[in-house]
């Protein structure tokens, strides 16, 4: 298939979607200056993917660094570890690093790659479905705080994004859904129609069809690609693409990041959107419902915790980074389809979905067997 491009003018890139790309060389090649390359993994995808990635780059000076997994790891100490690395080996500012694996992975080695030198390449090899449809484009990369979710980090856009789809078939089916959920997210931000066909899907993207995870992948790919490249630095459309993010990034941090998978919270986050649009009239009763409703079938929370209390969550909230001069500024639906950032929500209304929308569930949630 054709690749995606983010335009963005000299530092545009494509994003290559499809089977068997890990091992291409070609795919590489054109994007790396110099023969210094180091390649950052966790120990889950390293015994499957480092092998045929470094056999991809066996003309080049390449190095490997692999780092526990898990949200918990997204910190400077790892970011240090790759720029230990760096340093040690005296790569110069026409290496490059490829960040390997999911989310956690590429936000930390996209960073390492974003202050090494001020700056050097890096390409993403995303391996989970959540990293191939929202992380690895865009350029957004950095660490949490103990305090908050992605609170240190840059932008630094990767100069290529290779998705090879079929890695999806080595995910388990907790990381698979937690995946689904920023794709159910495009469709309710963005595109109706890409909504009601996940509602008309969802089964099979649920038992990994190849075909309906490529289709899924793709087009949450070319909404992130256009909206990225009308606002490249989220200062205006593309803060949309945080629908659900400031309720999810609370949950994380309250429950000390890890017990919840961010795309777990993510969904939460969507529905509790949803729950106060309705609140507010800004979309009917049904609306809220399909979301949730999809939500669920995918096997995912549609509530917060019910340890979480409200006074906590909302004092979480206000450390996201969307807060402006103390205000919680929120992204909230206004139609299936249609978002906006707002500050202009009713309060009560803010309360009154953080106590209802809270129960005592745990992973995996409505999760469903795998046939």
């Amino acid at each position: 298939m054709q690749p995606l491009v983010v335009e963005l003018g000299d530092r545009g890139y494509p994003i290559h979607i499809g089977p068997d790309l890990i091992s291409r060389p070609d795919l590489y090649a054109p994007h790396l200056a110099g023969r210094q390359v180091l390649v950052v993994t966790d120990e889950a995808v390293a015994d499957l993917y480092l092998a045929p990635l470094r056999q991809a780059l066996r003309d080049r000076e390449a190095a490997s660094l692999v780092l526990p997994g898990g949200e918990a790891g997204k910190t400077l100490d790892a970011v240090s570890r790759i720029v230990d690395v760096l340093v040690e080996r005296r790569f110069n500012r026409s290496a490059a690093v490829v960040a390997l694996g999911g989310g956690v992975v590429g936000d930390v080695a996209g960073f390492a790659a974003a202050i090494y030198h001020r700056g050097i390449r890096c390409i993403q090899v995303p391996t989970t479905l959540l990293a191939q449809v929202d992380s690895s484009v865009g350029g957004k990369t950095g660490v949490n705080h103990p305090k908050g979710k992605n609170l240190i980090g840059a932008f630094h856009q990767p100069v290529c994004v290779i998705a090879d789809t079929r890695a999806l078939a080595t995910l388990g089916g907790r990381e698979l859904r937690a995946g689904l959920a920023e794709v159910i997210k495009y469709g309710v931000l963005w595109d109706g129609a890409f909504f009601r066909w996940l509602e008309d899907h969802l089964d099979g993207l649920l038992v990994h069809d190849e075909g309906l995870l490529g289709h899924a992948v793709r087009r949450s790919c070319e909404i992130k690609a256009e909206v990225v490249s009308r606002d490249e630095r989220e200062e205006g459309v593309r803060a949309r693409l945080n629908l659900g993010h400031t309720f999810g990034h609370a949950i994380e941090a309250g429950m000390e990041f890890g017990h919840w998978l961010h795309g777990e919270a993510v969904a939460a986050g969507i529905c509790m959107a949803a729950d106060l649009a309705a609140r507010m009239e800004w979309i009917s009763g049904g609306e809220a419902e399909r979301v949730r409703a999809l939500v669920r079938r995918a096997g995912l929370p549609d509530r917060g915790p019910a340890g979480l209390a409200p006074d906590t969550f909302l004092r979480l909230m206000a450390r996201d980074k969307k807060v402006v001069d103390g205000g919680i500024r929120l992204v909230l639906p206004r139609a299936i389809g249609d978002t906006v950032l707002t500050s202009d929500f009713d309060p009560c209304a803010l309360a009154e979905t953080l106590e209802t929308c809270r129960a005592d569930i745990e992973p995996p949630f409505f999760a469903r067997a795998r046939p």
